[in-house]
């Protein structure tokens, strides 16, 4: 037994985003199919912050990231493509090499899937006061960055950083490493 309130808040944490993981398709208006979720992950990785301006997107980058095998990743990627969301185009930095760009489509994909969250989580708030829902949003945030420096700083983690063992975990324990800042291959012991 935890000798306070709070110990016993901390030590709850992990089965929460285990909840959280679990419960994560909300039927709100205009859901978004399973399908499409998973190609905004794919999405995602070209569309996220500071570590993707410094490397080209390639099919390999996704697989590290997603902590997949390289034909998985090549297989979502295809996917991508073949729904308009995502472009091969030429390195500029090796010609030799193809990498990937967002189109208008994978933007607009983007959008509907960032709006969907956004109704999502009005709604499993609505019964918290907006400072509340700013402070939530403001933490989780700040989890989220501590959990990428993290990765970034970390030489055991993968190519990637982000902590996911491609031959120990498939995408859906990678959104728990993701999630719970935990490498996925700790969670299988």
């Amino acid at each position: 037994m935890k000798s306070t309130d709070g110990e016993a808040m901390l030590d709850a944490v992990g089965a929460a985003f285990s909840r959280l993981r679990r419960g994560a398709l909300l039927r709100v208006e205009n859901p978004v199919p399973r399908k499409e979720m998973t190609r905004t992950l794919v999405l995602n990785i070209l569309e996220e912050g500071p570590e993707t301006a410094r490397r080209e997107v390639t099919v390999g980058v996704v697989a590290e990231r997603l902590g997949v095998d390289p034909s998985v990743a090549s297989r979502m990627v295809s996917d991508c493509i073949g729904s308009g969301y995502l472009a091969r185009a030429v390195s500029q930095r090796d010609g030799r090499r193809t990498v990937l760009e967002l189109t208008e489509a994978g933007r607009a994909a983007l959008d509907r899937f960032r709006a969907h969250q956004r109704q999502a989580f009005e709604f499993i708030t609505r019964e918290w006061s907006r400072p509340e829902r700013v402070e939530f949003a403001r933490l989780l945030i700040k989890y989220v960055d501590a959990l990428t420096e993290l990765r970034q700083e970390d030489p055991d983690s993968g190519a990637a950083g982000d902590g996911a063992r491609p031959d120990s975990s498939g995408p859906d324990a990678a959104v728990v490493s993701r999630q719970s800042g935990m490498p996925a291959a700790a969670k299988l012991e």
